[in-house]
């Protein structure tokens, strides 16, 4: 019992440090005026308030039309329910600047969908709509499977009680379902929102401009080196972690409610 405890912490232990290791390197190498100076510049500030807020936007999108699609999964058997799941699940699996060109492929103003939506004044080439829709894109799967599980877990009794006693469809879903899924569909938001943060490869071949924080730093690093592209991937890897921790706190305290 001793050694397969000892076995299983050293392993356990050993991919921690090969995620830890590297962020702290990063960090505790970082020059703290350096840092100040990044956090002053225009570019930079702008290029990380446009990330977080694309990312919010594709989250609650997503959240708005996924919610429908998970209780589906959950909840309905039909043919090509597998299928279905597995779309869901591709965009994790192909290269993300693939899915970046099959984006521009459909909605790029050239193309059918791009044309629709220019005609009412929409655009997501280097636009913040475009960039939304690349995060949403490619981290949707973390939003639709966690809201999957959650319905699943749900008793389907439950609802059908709710039934029973004269509420609607709606209201069971509303009242019942809904709420007791709560918690694994703001974990699976809060995956989702911070996938779509760190989102490089479909955003910069959809939406090069406007600069998103990893697209700036991969220009940074690709123009002046990686003594310019440090400062500002420290300075986002900070602020994820504390938005991280905040986020990660009130989902621990509605699972404690």
């Amino acid at each position: 019992m001793k050694s397969f405890k000892i076995i299983i912490g050293c392993l356990a232990t050993i991919l921690l440090l090969m995620v830890v290791i590297p962020l702290l390197r990063m960090i505790l190498a970082a020059d703290p005026g350096i840092l100040k100076t990044t956090l002053t510049e225009p570019e930079v500030t702008q290029s990380i308030f446009l990330t977080l807020r694309c990312a919010l936007w594709a989250t609650l999108v997503c959240a708005f039309l996924g919610i429908p699609l998970a209780y589906i999964l959950a909840r309905w058997q039909f043919p090509g329910r597998s299928l279905i799941q597995g779309l869901i699940d591709l965009p994790v699996m192909i290269p993300h600047t693939a899915a970046g060109i099959a984006l521009l492929m459909v909605y790029g103003k050239k193309f059918f969908m791009g044309k629709a939506f220019g005609s009412i004044g929409v655009s997501f080439v280097g636009t913040e709509a475009g960039i939304s829709l690349a995060m949403a894109f490619v981290s949707l799967p973390f939003l639709v499977n966690a809201a999957r599980d959650g319905f699943f877990s749900i008793d389907p009794r439950l609802e059908r009680v709710a039934r029973t006693l004269g509420a609607s469809p709606w209201k069971a879903f509303f009242r019942v379902s809904l709420p007791l899924a709560w918690r694994p569909i703001l974990s699976g938001g809060i995956m989702m929102w911070a996938r779509g943060i760190s989102e490089f490869g479909a955003v910069i071949v959809l939406a090069y401009h406007p600069m998103t924080a990893p697209v700036l730093i991969w220009e940074r690093f690709e123009s002046y080196g990686l003594k310019y592209a440090r400062p500002v991937a420290v300075v986002l890897i900070l602020l994820c972690l504390i938005i991280f921790a905040i986020l990660r706190g009130i989902a621990g305290k509605q699972r404690e409610v």
